[in-house]
């Protein structure tokens, strides 16, 4: 389905003589701003191409609280970003219903006296009743102030003495999935995507318009150009550097890159999630998120390398210890992994991180002497729909395409139709967990997933028992959504990101994508053991001694299985993780 690498022959000498460009848009980034982007401008009949140098959701989109909410953090200081994200959340759900839930917080309120919990719960209720004029826009249930035996009531597992709290609701959302959705619904009106594809250059022509990219494959090494009307730059906290390539002034798409941290546990500890204060007095949580529960969140500005962004040890302990003051129990459950994040803040000197606004800008770059390109700075996944559109609205207006968005209308795949699970059940023999879970992560293309069971009932066999995941998923996703590692199918489909940690599935996920690829059995170990390792490095700040032993011993098997490494480390792999191999 992945359209093909190499540009014709004639690309450059195209760009050079001024003739037809290849595409009306290319779009540089896989993440959920360039995927919209992509997908709204195939909707309107554009013709377009998006680039992205590891996998699609590989940053921010794909490792955020994984939340469609309307943030009422933001609600004293950007008021119109609770308006957007509210406003969008509602368009998210009616196009992708099957990829949200509700998940119901919980604010409970603690004080050395009852006069200073009161004051304190009246200024919860009051602040929530503004932040209740947003809720219908996302379909969500008014607060509800509750006594501390009610809250107790709801919560056992919180630290008693509370005075009393209040409840609203909020999205979650897998954001891996609603990248991927967006991406193959612009392919499906004929757009190309291009994973594990580095762009090198922004190739610049008359007046120094910006018209096509020279792009290099990472898994193949192929090479080739591509020439455009337009440029979009989608890359988020990757921004500067992209720009930099078409030799843009440093400050053209500046941005405050702010890190955020997350650690997942090995279940669901709550039903519901319980926001309190860090030692700082910033807002972090524990939420149950799909089957797993997380701890949220930091962010701290960033200056490191982009593309190896993890936890440490500081920030892992700085979540535990904010959740454990108000969730004792959290020092008993086991931590099985960490993501980290870097936000694409727009930039503003001397601000705490915390204060950033999270509004989005689209920057025309004419003004600084490259016509042709734009960037797409700032934004939240909660708003991307919104972000996307606004970029789109501009290319349409400089293409003159009279088309309207629909993509707050149009379905995403799978959005389509109401799948009852036990329908995979009956007509798939799947357990109803497995179903479930396939469910929600395709929609009504869990059918086609079906297909492949019933044409091959081999493939009914479960890979991932933690998730779980069944071997026509991961055929799946390799054939119809631009998978090409096993790192790409677990952002898919969340293989190996139980409680085993991949050791259970990651080398048979191996094996499948090479076959699929046409690459060796050989190959496909090194592809699963290039993602347990990733795995063990994220994991390592929030594991303990015992684990971390074991998960050696693990590793050190595989590596005899497998054998030397290959000549160079495998793409979204880095030097720490091939040094492991020796």
């Amino acid at each position: 389905m992945e359209a093909a690498v190499t540009a014709p022959p004639s690309a450059r000498d195209a760009l050079e003589a001024g003739g037809a460009p290849d595409v009306d848009v290319i779009v540089i980034g896989g993440g959920v701003n360039g995927t919209g982007v992509a997908r709204d401008a195939a909707l309107r009949g554009l013709k377009v191409a998006l680039f992205e140098r590891h996998d699609l959701a590989f940053g921010a989109s794909g490792n955020s609280s994984g939340m469609i909410h309307g943030g009422p953090r933001y609600l004293t200081t950007d008021p119109d970003v609770t308006y957007s994200s509210c406003l969008d959340s509602g368009h998210i759900q009616r196009i992708a219903p099957h990829l949200l839930f509700r998940i119901p917080f919980l604010a409970p309120v603690f004080g050395a006296t009852e006069l200073l919990a009161e004051a304190t719960l009246a200024t919860y209720d009051a602040f929530f009743d503004v932040y209740d004029r947003y809720q219908p826009l996302k379909r969500g249930k008014p607060h509800v102030r509750l006594t501390g035996a009610e809250i107790a009531t709801l919560e056992p597992g919180l630290a008693p003495g509370a005075r009393g709290g209040v409840t609203f609701d909020e999205w979650g959302i897998d954001g891996a999935r609603l990248c991927v959705a967006n991406a193959v619904d612009a392919i499906e009106h004929g757009a190309e995507v291009h994973v594990h594809t580095t762009v090198t250059e922004l190739l610049r022509g008359d007046a120094g318009r910006v018209r096509g990219v020279r792009f290099r494959h990472r898994i193949d090494g192929t090479s080739g150009t591509r020439t455009a009307r337009l440029v979009v730059n989608a890359t988020g906290a990757w921004s500067p550097i992209t720009a930099a390539l078409g030799g843009l002034p440093n400050d053209a798409a500046r941005v405050r890159p702010g890190k955020g941290i997350h650690i997942f546990l090995d279940r669901r500890l709550t039903n519901y999630a319980v926001m309190t204060n860090a030692i700082d007095g910033r807002q972090v949580f524990l939420m149950p998120w799909q089957n797993v529960s997380v701890l949220g969140t930091t962010d701290d500005d960033y200056y490191g390398d982009l593309d190896r962004v993890v936890a440490t040890g500081d920030e892992v302990r700085y979540l535990f210890e904010a959740v454990a003051r108000v969730f004792p129990s959290i020092w008993q459950a086991r931590a099985i992994g960490t993501w980290g994040g870097v936000r694409p803040t727009l930039y503003e000197w001397g601000p705490n991180e915390d204060e950033l606004s999270r509004e989005h800008a689209v920057v025309d770059h004419a003004a600084h002497g490259a016509p042709g390109l734009y960037s797409m700075l700032g934004g939240k996944l909660a708003s991307y729909r919104q972000f996307a559109e606004e970029m789109t609205d501009v290319l349409a207006r400089e293409l003159r395409v009279p088309v309207p968005c629909r993509t707050h209308i149009a379905p995403l795949p799978g959005g389509d139709e109401v799948v009852d699970p036990m329908k995979l059940v009956v007509a798939g023999g799947m357990e109803a967990v497995t179903a479930t879970r396939l469910e929600y992560r395709h929609g009504s293309r869990s059918l086609r997933v079906l297909e492949r069971m019933q044409r091959d009932p081999r493939e009914g066999a479960v890979i991932c028992p933690c998730e779980p995941v069944t071997e026509a998923e991961v055929r799946y996703t390799v054939a119809h959504e631009l998978a090409r590692t096993v790192d790409d199918v677990s952002r898919r489909t969340r293989l190996g990101l139980g409680v085993c940690g991949g050791m259970r599935c990651a080398a048979r996920c191996g094996r499948i994508v090479a076959e699929m690829t046409e690459r060796s059995p050989r190959e496909g170990l090194q592809l699963a053991h290039g993602f347990l390792a990733g795995a063990a490095r994220r994991r390592a700040a929030a594991v303990g001694p015992d684990q971390a032993r074991q998960e050696a011993l693990g590793l050190a098997a595989l590596r005899a299985e497998i054998g030397r490494p290959p000549s160079r480390p495998e793409p979204d792999t880095d030097e720490t993780e091939h040094e492991a191999w020796r």
